[in-house]
């Protein structure tokens, strides 16, 4: 069987997983534990609080510090509401490429991961190769951060990471962080003829979004000098509004999600000082001047680290000369790679950089997503559809052999909390 049959397999058993981030991941986690563990690679496992979400971190070759990670995240983004001409969690292929929800995003990474297993075992005789595959990236990167936690204080690092985010091949050294939250404006309800006796909920917070607004005018007076990325300031975006009951009724409850994507540690800094002080000095007196209990309470969903170009990279280098090309890239988008970095859980000596995919970004959540078929070379064995039906199952969500905290050559971890903050 040629190398990109054998590739393309894989990739179907992992498409086949509908790994929405608001579905479980454990069948697919317990597919990939399987694949490394065949090849005598450390499997650990790490389930979050509440079992239905899991990492994996995988090691193969000596337990020293040094040597590579290949990172990934195994959920993808939802599919309702888009036109597929395909069932998107089936691999379809069509002129040269493969048609399949997180093709590209990234499951045709990971998928290349465990095609060149038995090779990456075989170069990992002298430093080690290790696996991270998280969940719930796309939804804040929770899972990186818990790994993350988990793992920062241990002697044995990683020297360098490649995460293989779709890039169209190119390399990238550095991109934006991803901070999202939503705020819940809790007022009084009341009779809109009497507006005095309630607190309009959704008002007050229209007039956040209006400071928000303002803010954003800020960040782009603020657009570092020299800036690569496009746009080249921070950017801020309002991406929903819920609340109120009806026409002639004071709204008791409104809930705002937003983001903001900044460029330095400083613009992020800014947006949530000002935002903070806003609702201090001017909102929640407002609120609380007859209803004591109004608040605003904001949830942190997600704070995605940037990831800062370095003139010394040694991930960036290794992708050159794996890649050919010359020139790093930067991106205005976030991934996992700065999480990494941030945490000091890397060695000081080498820095995390983030590739390489031959699709684009854009391409990752819209309808009949896709990713080239690209040459990739391996003596792996295929995977056929028996076993595939062992982890999927006829509902799709893999019988109880294929829960990964039964899995009987992977190291558990249970209860890992994912992170959730106020401010």
């Amino acid at each position: 069987m040629s190398d990109l049959s054998v590739c393309r397999d894989i990739l179907a058993d992992l498409v086949a997983f509908p790994t929405v981030s608001s579905e479980s991941n454990l069948p697919v986690i317990a597919y990939i534990a399987d694949r490394l563990a065949d090849v005598g690679a450390r499997v650990e496992i790490f389930t979050d609080e509440t079992g239905t979400k899991a990492n994996l971190f995988a090691s193969l070759g000596p337990e020293v510090s040094g040597g590579l990670m290949l990172s990934g995240h195994t959920d993808v983004v939802p599919v309702d509401a888009q036109m597929w001409t395909s069932d998107p969690f089936e691999l379809v292929e069509r002129g040269g490429r493969f048609y399949g929800r997180g093709t590209c995003d990234m499951k045709g990474f990971i998928a290349c991961c465990l095609a060149r297993r038995e090779m990456l075992a075989e170069a990992a005789q002298e430093k080690p190769i290790h696996f991270a595959f998280t969940h719930d990236e796309e939804v804040g990167c929770i899972g990186a951060q818990a790994l993350v936690a988990h793992l920062k204080d241990r002697e044995v690092r990683p020297g360098l990471a490649i995460v293989g985010e779709p890039t169209l091949m190119q390399v990238i050294e550095g991109h934006k962080g991803c901070c999202e939250y939503t705020v819940t404006f809790t007022g009084r309800s009341g009779h809109s003829s009497a507006p005095d006796a309630g607190v309009n909920a959704v008002e007050y917070a229209a007039r956040y979004i209006t400071r928000l607004m303002e803010l954003r005018d800020g960040l782009i007076e603020r657009t570092p000098v020299g800036s690569r990325y496009d746009p080249p300031y921070a950017t801020l975006n309002v991406g929903g509004l819920e609340g109120g009951m009806s026409h002639n009724v004071i709204a008791p409850r409104a809930v705002l999600k937003w983001e903001t994507r900044p460029v330095v540690a400083e613009d992020l800094g800014y947006v949530k000082r000002e935002i903070a002080d806003y609702c201090r000095t001017r909102l929640l007196p407002e609120m609380r001047r007859h209803t004591p209990e109004a608040g605003i309470e904001t949830e942190v969903i997600g704070e995605a680290a940037a990831l800062f170009p370095k003139n010394a990279n040694s991930a960036r280098d290794l992708a050159f000369a794996l890649t050919g090309e010359s020139r790093a890239d930067v991106v205005p988008f976030g991934t996992e790679a700065g999480f990494f970095r941030k945490s000091a859980w890397m060695l000081s000596s080498a820095v995390p950089a983030r590739s390489i995919k031959p699709t684009s970004p854009t391409n990752s959540s819209v309808p009949n997503s896709l990713a080239s078929a690209w040459p990739c070379s391996t003596g792996s064995r295929s995977i056929g559809y028996e076993r595939r039906r062992r982890y999927r199952g006829a509902d799709r969500t893999g019988p109880s052999g294929a829960d990964p905290r039964h899995h009987p050559r992977a190291h558990l971890h249970a209860g890992l909390s994912a992170r959730r903050a106020a401010f």
